[in-house]
């Protein structure tokens, strides 16, 4: 078998361990033949109703189909229904998580009405208690998401391992002929941990259609060891995401490195990419980040992509970099209506280049482009759609009159969706 033999029939046994089983929360379908859904979560104190519904809101404009929100005291699980509510007065209808550890069954069954607005609830096996209470606790909890028919998804994370069940793994590894390293150990504990809390909620009344599972790590080799085992041996939608991936380029880096082996595999429904915010940064970055990973991917489709090149000596003006900034900026912007109002826009690539080696190339590739002059080039920008030039711009307003050019392809190359009755 040739390399590229070897190469294809290795995507196409990969696709086949996408999972079988749909699992819908709210009105967002994952697993099966779903698209990879794209998740967030809050770092507002939840108490705080007005705040968090914003936040929630401002995640889900930018792109996450859904939201999670922490349920940690009394008071959290009070302020989850007027949070709903809030968004709904909003016309945001993202599902909201609930993420519990501790004292989630208290919470669940002392709060109804938090049960009932959450769209799906993270159990963390590893935090639901000790000794005969983990279990007690654990049943509790899936009994109440039974009661209410809402889906689950079993979350372990290596920093609240189940110890039991680790030290149990680890006195079996002991009496093996040949041991296995401490990190294979915990990364069979892991698996272990999610598979038979996944078994135990089944057996208690949970279909398993409700069931999604996850193993977050910090460790990218680790992230992909662990879930290549655990889609090898269940077909419960699997959610990804490096915890603690870090802060900046390092958590972009090393949660798209990780992510992105395991999706090109085929395996993954939901992705968070769980970025550290920079001081007064945007909580949105994160769904940014997801997005354009299964979009450069070629996975899914959210916004407009814009390619620019990056520079060199021919480029010593910062004036095609400004552009590229102004018109991601400005494509984000209105990608909100967009949505609602053309179809196939998020489908739309535009080109903005700096000088004449690639820039007219490239801009015939793009539905959209604009070669813009190099060092020393004639003060003239081209700008081609769908492969053709169509007009040069010249002066001080190239920006602007780019930016009413991309407007009106959109406008008169997309089809408006017909509106309801």
């Amino acid at each position: 078998m040739s390399g590229r033999e070897h190469a294809v029939s290795h995507l196409l046994s990969a696709a086949a361990r996408r999972p079988t089983r749909t699992v819908s929360v709210g009105h967002v379908r994952i697993g099966g033949d779903a698209p990879v859904v794209v998740q967030s979560m809050t770092n507002t104190d939840t108490v705080d109703v007005v705040r968090t519904a914003i936040q929630c809101a401002e995640l889900a404009r930018a792109g996450s189909e859904l939201v999670r929100i922490t349920v940690n005291t009394s008071e959290a699980a009070a302020a989850v229904a007027p949070i709903r509510a809030h968004l709904d007065r909003m016309g945001v209808d993202v599902p909201l998580i609930g993420d519990f550890h501790y004292n989630g069954h208290r919470l669940l069954a002392e709060h109804p009405a938090c049960a009932l607005a959450l769209a799906k609830y993270r159990i963390n096996p590893g935090n639901v208690g000790h000794g005969r209470k983990r279990d007690e606790q654990f049943v509790q909890m899936i009994e109440i998401a039974c009661q209410y028919d809402k889906p689950v998804r079993i979350g372990v994370n290596w920093g609240s391992l189940d110890q039991d069940l680790l030290a149990r793994i680890m006195d079996e590894n002991a009496h093996r002929a040949e041991p296995r390293d401490a990190i294979e150990v915990m990364r069979e504990a892991m698996v272990a941990s999610a598979l038979e809390s996944a078994a135990r909620a089944e057996e208690i009344g949970l279909p398993g259609d409700r069931i999604v599972l996850s193993c977050k790590v910090s460790g990218v080799q680790d992230l992909i060891a662990i879930y290549r085992e655990l889609s090898r041996a269940c077909d419960y939608p699997l959610h990804l995401g490096l915890t603690e991936a870090g802060m900046g380029s390092k958590g972009i880096v090393a949660s798209t490195a990780a992510m992105a082996v395991l999706l090109q595999e085929g395996i993954g429904d939901t992705i968070r990419v769980s970025l550290t915010p920079q001081p007064g940064g945007e909580r949105t970055q994160e769904v940014i980040v997801a997005q354009e990973m299964l979009q450069t991917m070629g996975l899914r489709a959210f916004t407009p992509m814009v390619v620019a090149c990056p520079g060199c000596g021919r480029t010593t003006s910062t004036f095609f970099q400004e552009l590229a900034q102004s018109i991601q900026e400005h494509v984000r912007s209105r990608m909100p209506q967009w949505r609602l109002d053309h179809d196939g826009v998020e489908n739309m690539t535009l080109a903005v280049m700096g000088c004449v080696v690639n820039g007219p190339g490239e801009s015939k590739h793009a539905n959209i482009g604009i070669s813009l002059p190099g060092t020393g080039e004639v003060p003239a920008a081209p700008v081609f759609e769908d492969g053709a030039k169509t007009v040069t711009l010249r002066g001080d307003r190239i920006a602007e009159d780019f930016t009413a050019i991309v407007d009106a392809y959109v406008a008169r190359t997309y089809q408006r969706k017909p509106t309801g009755r």
